[in-house]
């Protein structure tokens, strides 16, 4: 039995999430809002932050570069040719390397700035609720440039770390998942990025995640929308 702490539009939760739908396992899925610093949560991760996967009555691990790790290591032989992770050395230092661009710097120059402005400040009890306009077109001209890294690195792969499926494919798709949910990606402006997107959307893994509903906030119509 796995178990997951979580919250539905967080990019390193949605990660885990896709890597545990591709290894065919169904966590339980636990919403936990890390600005609450509830005890409990901070016991099993005192850096407050998502997700934590915990298996049957094993520690908990926290943060995706550790799930995605033990994920790996605990599942990746059984997915033979499909496993997540390459082979080779030099392979998976550039999809460790793209992972970390999308749960890290694309997180950091978009997703948190569209999270904090766009939600998370109408569901913190108190304080101010406007959302700081700066900072969303900081976010709406970053993704622009996201979006335009995709496009050069499928210009000459068929998938963004190569030619296989890897954690750089679900990393990117979690990441770009989350904006899209808020109607911030600019779809129409996209190339070969959004061809990209489309077959990550078409994977049963990917269902879970265009299901999702966080109360008080509806997805556009296209986020669920196979042909956008």
């Amino acid at each position: 039995m796995i178990r997951l702490l979580h919250f539905p539009l967080c990019v390193s939760s949605r990660f885990v999430r896709l890597i545990l739908a591709e290894c065919e396992l169904v966590p339980e899925l636990v919403e936990e809002h890390p600005w609450e610093r509830r005890e409990e949560f901070l016991m099993m991760n005192p850096a407050g932050t998502l997700p934590v996967l915990v298996e049957n009555d094993g520690p908990a691990i926290a943060g995706a570069w550790p799930a995605s790790e033990y994920l790996d290591e605990t599942r990746g032989f059984a997915l033979a040719e499909h496993r997540l992770l390459p082979p080779s050395a030099d392979a998976r230092a550039e999809v460790r390397r793209l992972t970390d661009w999308f749960v890290g710097k694309f997180d950091a120059e978009v997703t948190q700035y569209l999270l904090e402005e766009k939600v998370v400040k109408r569901l913190r009890p108190g304080g101010d609720r406007s959302p700081n306009s700066e900072l969303l077109r900081a976010a709406r001209s970053n993704v622009r440039l996201h979006l335009a890294y995709v496009d050069h690195l499928m210009g000459g792969r068929k998938w963004l770390a190569g030619e296989r499926l890897t954690y750089a494919d679900l990393a990117g798709a979690a990441a770009f998942s989350v904006a899209d949910y808020l109607g911030e990606v600019p779809w129409a402006d996209a190339g070969e990025a959004r061809d990209w997107y489309a077959r990550l959307k078409s994977r049963p893994s990917f269902r879970p995640l265009l299901a999702d509903q966080l109360r008080g906030f509806s997805p556009p119509a296209h986020y669920a929308d196979l042909d956008f």
